[in-house]
């Protein structure tokens, strides 16, 4: 019977148990995007997660537009996050970095007034976080086919950026309504070209991607995050199952270490489900490791994992409050509950404030 604790192959990488870490965004970054000293403390404190996958991480100006998050395309970017993943490595950690492009979801205000690209002319819904406030969105611009040679470009050049930084992977964005998102799926995708129509087409910039990544870092340490039964930020599809399943099946071939799932279960409290989660039929089409993630317990990421569900899940929202959550979960600690007030600010409060086990009973 499969355990937690056990240790785990995924690709060139040694796990020594399945508590994954997963990305989240903190914003704790310089207004150039640069990390800080406070990250180095926040990511240590956390090492003894079985794998850390990183914040998302912008891999160009162009396709980052949340404040106070980080970047991987400038030499200061680079060496802030070599002393992120020197401090991990140094705690016995491992850790691998999430590369982002959010399409559509980049307000103009990070663009210097330029417009945001996506799949097609589509506005995200709701309002964007900016340095100067809630901002509406602004409709974004078709990316061109022949721009797509660039965006290629740039996710390699950020993986390259990413293996200088000391990274032992990267794990592609492709979830959560971004830019890969905004052309996986029919509501954000009208495109009549080779990247439209059809579900080969429309994955055809994922696999490209994922492709291209692979090239400078190998299959081995090449990941992919989706999020196939939820809707964000306006992203959706009319018939998802055949979609993603498709796409499982493209990774798959390529041979990418691990593809994670985000799926929030249908009576989720942290961005529900809109549909039952489809971890059942990718887990046939995904030959290789395959994460979980969303509202987990330690019960439910437990009996996913014995039933051969998934190989590994990857805690978010636990890891705030309990930079040792695989020991809690491993001898049944109680857990620290977080402060959603401070998930965004950009204060050491409630980011490198949370004390280990022994020292919160104290």
């Amino acid at each position: 019977m499969t355990s937690l604790f056990q240790p785990l192959r995924m690709g060139a990488l040694e796990l020594p148990h399945r508590i994954l870490m997963a990305p989240m965004t903190r914003g704790r970054g310089t207004r150039d995007h640069v990390p800080t000293t406070v990250m180095v403390d926040y990511y240590a404190q956390r090492a003894s997660a079985g794998l850390i996958i990183s914040e998302a991480i912008g891999i160009s100006q162009q396709g980052l537009g949340w404040a106070y998050a980080t970047g991987l395309w400038s030499a200061r970017q680079v060496a802030g996050w070599k002393l992120i993943t020197d401090a991990v490595h140094a705690k016995g950690g491992r850790i691998i970095a999430q590369l982002w492009h959010m399409g559509r979801v980049v307000h103009p205000s990070f663009l210097e007034g330029g417009q945001p690209v996506s799949a097609s002319v589509t506005t995200a819904p709701g309002l964007a976080h900016t340095y100067a406030g809630k901002q509406p969105y602004s409709a974004a611009r078709p990316l061109g086919a022949e721009e797509v040679p660039e965006l290629l470009e740039q996710f390699r050049q950020a993986t390259r950026n990413a293996m200088a930084a000391g990274f032992d992977g990267v794990q592609i964005h492709a979830a959560n309504g971004y830019l890969i998102d905004q052309f996986l799926r029919d509501s954000g995708n009208f495109r009549t070209d080779q990247y439209g129509g059809s579900i080969d087409n429309r994955i055809r910039l994922l696999k490209e991607v994922t492709e291209a990544v692979a090239d400078v870092i190998g299959a081995d340490r090449t990941a992919v995050r989706l999020s196939p039964s939820s809707h964000d930020q306006g992203v959706r599809d009319s018939d998802p199952e055949p979609l993603f399943v498709r796409a499982a099946q493209m990774l798959s071939g390529i041979g990418i270490a691990h593809l994670e799932l985000r799926e929030p279960p249908m009576d989720g409290t942290f961005g529900a489900a809109e549909r039952p989660p489809m971890a059942a039929l990718i887990r046939h089409a995904f030959k290789g490791v395959l994460i979980l993630n969303s509202d987990y317990g330690f019960e439910r990421a437990q009996a996913a994992v014995e039933a051969g569900l998934a190989d590994a899940i990857a805690f978010g929202r636990p890891f705030i409050a309990n930079p040792d959550l695989p020991r809690r979960l491993h001898e049944q600690l109680p857990l620290s509950e977080d402060d959603a007030s401070t998930w965004f600010t950009q204060s050491a409060q409630g980011y490198t404030s949370y004390p280990a086990y022994e020292s919160a009973l104290a």
